[in-house]
C-alpha cells in the first residue's frame, strides 16, 4: 500500500505546474527497448523485466581514455573513482548504496565511462537512483581531499595490473599499434599522470564531458515505464545543456607501413607469444566478418589455434581476441608456454596459422559453428537484463546502442566469402605487432577504413520480435518456499523444483554430486580433479569438439566437473541439454591426447603462481589455520607439490578415480526457470537413477583448529603490487546463537566498501584498492572462518598493517553504534532480498538446502532475528568471538625498498 500510495504521490507532483522543464519525446523502439529525448540532450532507453525483482539504473558517459590528453592518461578512470565520493545533494554516495542494499559500481573503458546501480524495485528506491545519478552529473564534488586520497588507491589498482606480464605487454603493444592514437594508451593510465594530476584539470574534464547531452541512461527491471520516465523529468529535465558543443576528435592513425615487436622481459614462471593487427571499428559492415574470423581462428576447441598449436603440444594455450571500438581498433590472438618452451616455434606456428588463412581457405562448416556460438551470446545477453544493458551500453559507446541489433543482423548475413576477404585484408605481416623488424622492399599495407555513419545505415532499421518477458516474482523466502516442488527420484536423488516465467524463456537446471570420503580420497586430489576436468573432453559417442559444437546448437551455457553440472537453456531444448549432460556425466571417453593438453595448460599454470603473491599469501595462511595432514582431502598444497603432483598424475589415475568414486546416488538437482516440472522430474530419474556411486559416500568436516598467531613475511621479487592475508578460525555453526550477530558485525567490519576496514584504508588514507573482512559458517560444522583481505604498494606495508590492526582492536574495545547497527541490518536484509532475486543464486541456495535438509524457513528466521539485533547484542558476539590478538598475518611482496 506504501508503494502505490507514493507513487499516486509522485503522478500528482508531475502534474503540477513547472514540476519539469523539460518533455521527454519518444525517439526510437526496437525488441522491446525503447529511447526517449529530453530537449537538453539525455536519451533515456527503458527495458522493462517484470520477471525481475529489481531495477537497474545504469548510465553511460560517452567519455573515456580516448578523450584524454597530453598529462591526462587514466583521466577519465580516475574521475570514475571520485565520482563514488559525494555530490550537492549525496555527502556519502556509498553508504546511500550500502544503506539500500545495492549492488553497484562503475567502470571505465576506451570509449565510454559507466555507472549502475541495482536495488530492489520500489518507486522510492527509484526516485532515490535518478536522483543521484542527476545530481552527480553535474554537481559531484570532485575535491582536493578526494583526490589526495583516491589517487593512491587507483595507483594500487594501477600496480596489481603491473603484477601480470602479460597485461603489461598488451599495453606495449597496443602503444606500437596506436602511436598517435589515443587507443594506444592504457585504461588505467600512466603512473606520472595518475601521481601529478591537477586537481583544476581534473574538475574542466568532468566539466567538459559529464553533461546530459553526451549520456544515455537505461532504466531496467521491474518498473512502471509511465512513472520511470516520469521520474526521469522530474530529476534530469531542470538541467541544463552546457552552451559549448562538446570538443571534436579528428586523430586518425596512419596505416600501418610495417610489422613492429616488443620484448618485455621480467620476473615471471610462463611464456607469452601475441599478435595484434589493426582492424575496422565496430560500426564498420566488415566487423562481423572479423568476428567470426577471430572464432575462427581462436575458438577452443575447434579453433584452428588450438587445433595446430595446443593439440600437437606447441603450447599449453591459445586464443583469440577481438575489441570493437569507436575508432578502427584491433584484434589479437596469442598463446601460453612452459617457461622451457620453444617461444620462437611457437612464434612461428601462431603467425602461419593466423596468417596461413589466406592460403587454406575458410570452410563454411567454420563460419556456421563460428556465427551459431556468437549469435548464441547475443540471445544469451538479451534475455539476462543485467547482461542485455550492459550490451547495449557498450554498443552504445561504439556509435548507437541500435547497432546491438543491426550488428547481430549483420552477423546473421556475414557469408564465407565475407569472411575470406576480411582475412586476406587485415592479417599482414604489416599490419601486425609481434616479432623484429625485417626491412621489405614491397611492403603491404592494410588500409584501415574510417568510422562509418551509422545515422544512414540505422535509419530505416526497425529489427525484429521483442524478447518474451517473464513474470514478476516475489523473491520472499515465503514466496519461493511456496512455490518449490520437493521430489525423491530413483538412486536416491534429492530435486527442488522451481517452475517460474523467466525472460527469454531460460531455464537454469544444477545437479550437485557428493562421492568419496575422507579414506577413498586420500593422496588423490591431483587425479580425481583431473578426472572431473576430463568429462567434458569427449564421451564414447562425441568428441570434445563435437560436444562443443551441440551444446553451442542447443545455445546451452554448461558446465560439468566432478562436483557436479549446471545447465542454461530455453524450455524448449532443455532435454537434449540434459540427455548431452548425462552423457558426459556417465559415459566419458578420457582421450589420452586431450589428458597431455590438460596436464600442460595445468602445468603452465602452475608454474604462473610461484611468484603471485596472492596465492603464496593465501596458501601460507591455509596451510598455517588448516594443518590437515599430507594427502587428506582438506590438505593445502604448496605450488611446488602441486606441480610435482601434475608432471607425475596419470590418465589411469583419473581414470580410476571416475570408476572407482563417481555417481548420483544421493545426489541434489535442482531447476529453477521456465520448464514443465513432471517431464523434467521424469527425464532426470531415467537419464540418472541408474548411474550409482560405486562406494559409500561420507562429507569430509572441517574441524575446528584453535591456532597460535603467525606474522608471516614472504619475498615475491619485482611484483609492483604486494598482498596481505590475515584469518582466525572461530568455532561456530551456522545454527549458534551469535552467528546472525557475527554476519552483522563483519559487514560492518569488512564486508562492504563502506565499512570500518575500507573506509579507512581506501578512502580515508588511500592506501589499498581493495581492503575486505569475510565470515560465514555453513550446516555441518562448528568451523567458521574470519579472513582480512588487502593488496597495497610493499611501501605501505607497515601503514597498512598498522590500520587493519587498529580497526579490528577499536571494533572490539568500542562496539558499532546504534546508528551503524540498524544502517548495517538494512543492508544486509536488502542485499540478501536481491541475492534470492537472482536464478544463478537462488539454485545455489536451494542445492545446499536439500543437502542440508533445510527449507526458506531458515531463511525467514535467520533474517528475523537479523532485523531484531540491538548494537549491544553485535557487540557483545564479536567480542565473544573475536580476539584481534590471535589474528594470524601473511604478507607477501617485493619489500627490499624500504
Amino acid at each position: 500500500m506504501t508503494r502505490i500510495l507514493l507513487a499516486a504521490l509522485l503522478l500528482l507532483a508531475f502534474a503540477a505546474p513547472g514540476a519539469a522543464q523539460g518533455t521527454l519525446q519518444k525517439t526510437h523502439s526496437i525488441e522491446g527497448v525503447t529511447e526517449h529525448r529530453l530537449p537538453n540532450g539525455l536519451r533515456v532507453l527503458t527495458v522493462p523485466d517484470p520477471g525481475a525483482d529489481t531495477i537497474t539504473v545504469h548510465i553511460t558517459y560517452l567519455v573515456g581514455s580516448r578523450h584524454e590528453g597530453y598529462g591526462e592518461k587514466g583521466m577519465a578512470h580516475l574521475l570514475e573513482h571520485l565520482l563514488f565520493k559525494s555530490s550537492k545533494r549525496h555527502p556519502n554516495i556509498k553508504q546511500e548504496f550500502t544503506q539500500r542494499g545495492a549492488r553497484w559500481n562503475g567502470t571505465t573503458s576506451n570509449d565510454r565511462t559507466t555507472y549502475f546501480e541495482t536495488f530492489a524495485a520500489t518507486p522510492e528506491n527509484l526516485d532515490w537512483a535518478l536522483d543521484l545519478e542527476a545530481d552527480r552529473m553535474v554537481n559531484a564534488s570532485v575535491s582536493r581531499e578526494d583526490l589526495d586520497s583516491e589517487m593512491t588507491v587507483v595507483r594500487n589498482e594501477f600496480e596489481m595490473g603491473e603484477n601480470s606480464p602479460g597485461s603489461v605487454l598488451f599495453q606495449r603493444m597496443q602503444q606500437l599499434a596506436f602511436p598517435w592514437h589515443n587507443y594506444g594508451n592504457p585504461i588505467i593510465g600512466q603512473r606520472s599522470d595518475i601521481e601529478q594530476v591537477p586537481i583544476g584539470k581534473l574538475q574542466a574534464f568532468y566539466r567538459t564531458w559529464y553533461r546530459p547531452d553526451n549520456a544515455l541512461l537505461i532504466i531496467a527491471g521491474r518498473l512502471d515505464e509511465k512513472l520511470a520516465l516520469q521520474l526521469v523529468e522530474k530529476h534530469f529535465g531542470p538541467l541544463q545543456k552546457p552552451g559549448p558543443p562538446l570538443p571534436a576528435l579528428y586523430t586518425q592513425e596512419p596505416t600501418q607501413d610495417g610489422e613492429r615487436s616488443i620484448v618485455l622481459r621480467r620476473v615471471g614462471d610462463t611464456q607469452l607469444v601475441q599478435a595484434l593487427y589493426r582492424a575496422p571499428a565496430g560500426g564498420h559492415p566488415d566487423y562481423p566478418a572479423v568476428d567470426i574470423l577471430v572464432k575462427v581462428l581462436g575458438d577452443v576447441p575447434n579453433g584452428r589455434l588450438h587445433r595446430a598449436l595446443v593439440q600437437t603440444g606447441i603450447v599449453s594455450s591459445a586464443w583469440g581476441a577481438e575489441r570493437g571500438l569507436h575508432d578502427p581498433g584491433f584484434i589479437y590472438f596469442g598463446a601460453t608456454l612452459p617457461r622451457d618452451g620453444d617461444i620462437q616455434k611457437a612464434r612461428a606456428a601462431l603467425l602461419d596459422t593466423v596468417e596461413g588463412v589466406k592460403a587454406e581457405a575458410i570452410t563454411a562448416e567454420e563460419v556456421e559453428r563460428a556465427r551459431t556460438a556468437l549469435l548464441n551470446d547475443f540471445e544469451k545477453a538479451q534475455v539476462e537484463t543485467a547482461s542485455f544493458v550492459r550490451a547495449l551500453s557498450e554498443f552504445e559507446a561504439t556509435g548507437d546502442w541500435r547497432l546491438y541489433f543491426l550488428y547481430r543482423d549483420r552477423l546473421r548475413k556475414a557469408s564465407v566469402a565475407d569472411v575470406q576477404r576480411v582475412a586476406g585484408h587485415y592479417l599482414k605481416s604489416a599490419n601486425r605487432v609481434v616479432g623484429l623488424f625485417i626491412p621489405d622492399d614491397t611492403p603491404q599495407r592494410a588500409e584501415i577504413p574510417p568510422t562509418p555513419d551509422l545515422d544512414q545505415a540505422l535509419a530505416s532499421f526497425r529489427g525484429g520480435d521483442s524478447v518474451k518477458l517473464g513474470e514478476a516474482f516475489d523473491a520472499t523466502p515465503k514466496n519461493i518456499e511456496a512455490r518449490v516442488l520437493r521430489r525423491m527420484l530413483p538412486n536416491g536423488i534429492r530435486a527442488a523444483l522451481l517452475p517460474k516465467e523467466t525472460r527469454g524463456g531460460r531455464v537454469l537446471v544444477s545437479l550437485a554430486l557428493h562421492w568419496g570420503n575422507e579414506k577413498t580420497l586420500h593422496n588423490r586430489e591431483t587425479a580425481c580433479t583431473f578426472a572431473g576436468g576430463m568429462l567434458m573432453r569427449g564421451t564414447q559417442k562425441r568428441t570434445r569438439a563435437e560436444l562443443t559444437d551441440a551444446f553451442e546448437k542447443l545455445n546451452a551455457t554448461v558446465s560439468v566437473t566432478g562436483d557436479g553440472a549446471s545447465i542454461e537453456v530455453r524450455r524448449e531444448n532443455l532435454p537434449e541439454a540434459l540427455r548431452l549432460v548425462a552423457e558426459v556425466l556417465t559415459q566419458p571417453s578420457f582421450p589420452a591426447a586431450e589428458f597431455e593438453q590438460m596436464k600442460r595448460a595445468a602445468l603452465t599454470g602452475a608454474h604462473a603462481q610461484r611468484s603471485d603473491p596472492s596465492v603464496r599469501a593465501s596458501e601460507r595462511l591455509s596451510r598455517h589455520l588448516h594443518p590437515f595432514p599430507p594427502g587428506h582431502p582438506h590438505y593445502t598444497q604448496t605450488v611446488e607439490e602441486r606441480i610435482r603432483e601434475i608432471e607425475s598424475v596419470k590418465l589411469a589415475d583419473a581414470v580410476a578415480c571416475y570408476r572407482e568414486l563417481f555417481g548420483a546416488t544421493g545426489a541434489d538437482f535442482v531447476a529453477v526457470g521456465d520448464f514443465d516440472p513432471a517431464a523434467l522430474e521424469r527425464l532426470a530419474g531415467e537419464l540418472l537413477g541408474g548411474w550409482k556411486t560405486p562406494s559409500p559416500f561420507k562429507r569430509v568436516p572441517w574441524l575446528y583448529k584453535d591456532r597460535a598467531p603467525i606474522d608471516a613475511e614472504l619475498p615475491t621479487p619485482d611484483k609492483a603490487n604486494a598482498v596481505l592475508r590475515g584469518g582466525l578460525n572461530v568455532p561456530m555453526r551456522d545454527d549458534h546463537p551469535d552467528f546472525p550477530a557475527m554476519i552483522v558485525a563483519n559487514y560492518l567490519l569488512g564486508g562492504t566498501s563502506t565499512a570500518r576496514l575500507p573506509a579507512r584504508v581506501r578512502e580515508k588514507e588511500g592506501l589499498s584498492y581493495s581492503t575486505y573482512t569475510s565470515f560465514n559458517s555453513n550446516p555441518f560444522d562448528a568451523s567458521a572462518p574470519f579472513r582480512v583481505s588487502s593488496i597495497y604498494a610493499p611501501e605501505n606495508r607497515a601503514r597498512i598493517e598498522q590500520a587493519i590492526r587498529e580497526e579490528l582492536e577499536r571494533a572490539v574495545r568500542d562496539g558499532f553504534s546504534s546508528q551503524e547497527v540498524e544502517a548495517g541490518r538494512t543492508a544486509l536484509l536488502q542485499a540478501r532480498r536481491l541475492a534470492r532475486a537472482q536464478d544463478r543464486a537462488l539454485a545455489s541456495r536451494l542445492a545446499l538446502y536439500l543437502f542440508a535438509g533445510r527449507t526458506f524457513a531458515w531463511d525467514e528466521q535467520f533474517e528475523a532475528r537479523i532485523a531484531t539485533l540491538t548494537a549491544d547484542e553485535v557487540n557483545a558476539a564479536l567480542r565473544r568471538h573475536l580476539d584481534p590478538k590471535r589474528v594470524s598475518f601473511v604478507k607477501a611482496g617485493d619489500f627490499r625498498k624500504k
